[in-house]
């Protein structure tokens, strides 16, 4: 936690605010609109990710720079899609495209507005893609995890296609997407499964390793099976869990809303909880997964959000029982961290 609030989470927001530099020099109005509120509503998503940099060693302000500016395209590409002017599921899948892109060192970038009215970014989003390609381009082991990453990414890019078109067609497009992979995760919902894919967790913890030159063909399998779809599952579970009242009052699709009861959902995030623990055991540094894996639980359920929603008090002493001492620890320490953290403005 000394490492996280002394140096990583500094770095983070360096990073960070050169982006926002970046993001305030946009021409078009909307582009630069939905550039900085993605930053300011969801530097938190930075800074969680960025604690991956632990992984890669000498490499870790390498990790930071990837992780931020990812997590830069996935949340800005997020606002345009949820917030913005179009419904068109052939734009998103375009917008999108960035995402592939930054995985793959060697891919040029592409005119990633060619299908909405708004276009002029001042290089912002092609700038972000080719920060991730140059990072990923020096690492001599990335090429033994592209394949795991673009898959994580893919999935990724296909739930914000669906969940994003026009209301009527999200559900029969996300149920049917999910038709595809139900035999082979039989056990899951297809709102959990689409809540599995909406996590860059794996992508970050791929590429650290990667970074760090401790990476092989069976870390690189074992990372994959290791965050999908349960640690996955369970990051996003809890960021729909916390945006409920929210999404409601903005119309938004919450997979949380598709449980049939508070404790039905009691008991699938249980699940999700024991199963994480269960894959993250086949990792090396498992203290550092376990570590994660209680972070999130903690780090989520002490988001003031929280305090908005029914029934919370009851659900975060059972998340918080069933998650360990090291999320109880967590949850206080974040909530001690939301009390004393400076207001930053954009």
């Amino acid at each position: 936690m000394y490492r996280v609030y002394r140096h990583i989470f500094p770095s983070v927001h360096k990073e960070l605010s050169y982006w926002i530099e970046r993001a305030q020099s946009i021409p078009d109005p909307e582009l630069r609109n939905q550039a900085l509120r993605s930053i300011k509503d969801k530097t938190f998503h930075c800074e969680g990710g960025s604690i991956y940099s632990v992984l890669s060693g000498d490499n870790a302000d390498k990790s930071i720079q990837f992780i931020v500016a990812y997590q830069t395209i996935s949340d800005y590409l997020d606002n345009l899609c949820d917030r913005s002017t179009s419904m068109d599921p052939v734009d998103f899948r375009m917008l999108h495209q960035a995402m592939t892109d930054a995985l793959t060192p060697g891919n040029d970038c592409q005119d990633y507005y060619q299908y909405r009215e708004e276009k002029e970014d001042g290089g912002y989003l092609h700038d972000l893609v080719k920060t991730c390609q140059d990072i990923l381009a020096e690492s001599k082991d990335y090429k033994m995890v592209h394949a795991q990453a673009l898959k994580l990414g893919k999935l990724y890019s296909d739930l914000q296609v669906h969940k994003h078109v026009i209301e009527d067609e999200r559900i029969p497009r996300l149920q049917n997407w999910f038709s595809r992979y139900q035999s082979e995760w039989p056990e899951l919902s297809w709102y959990e499964f689409s809540a599995c894919t909406g996590s860059t967790l794996g992508v970050f913890c791929l590429v650290s390793y990667a970074l760090s030159g401790r990476m092989d063909g069976e870390l690189a399998v074992q990372i994959e099976r290791s965050y999908f779809p349960y640690m996955q599952g369970l990051h996003i579970l809890l960021d729909y869990y916390i945006d409920q009242e929210e999404d409601e009052r903005e119309g938004d699709l919450n997979f949380c809303a598709y449980y049939d009861h508070q404790e039905q959902m009691k008991k699938r995030f249980r699940y999700f909880v024991v199963k994480t623990n269960e894959e993250i055991q086949k990792l090396p540094d498992s203290s550092f997964h376990e570590m994660i894996h209680e972070g999130l639980v903690g780090m989520y359920l002490a988001d003031r959000k929280v305090g908005k929603l029914a029934n919370a008090k009851s659900f975060v002493k059972d998340m918080l029982k069933v998650s360990g001492k090291k999320a109880t620890f967590f949850y206080y320490n974040t909530k001690m961290y939301h009390m004393l953290k400076p207001g930053r403005e954009i």
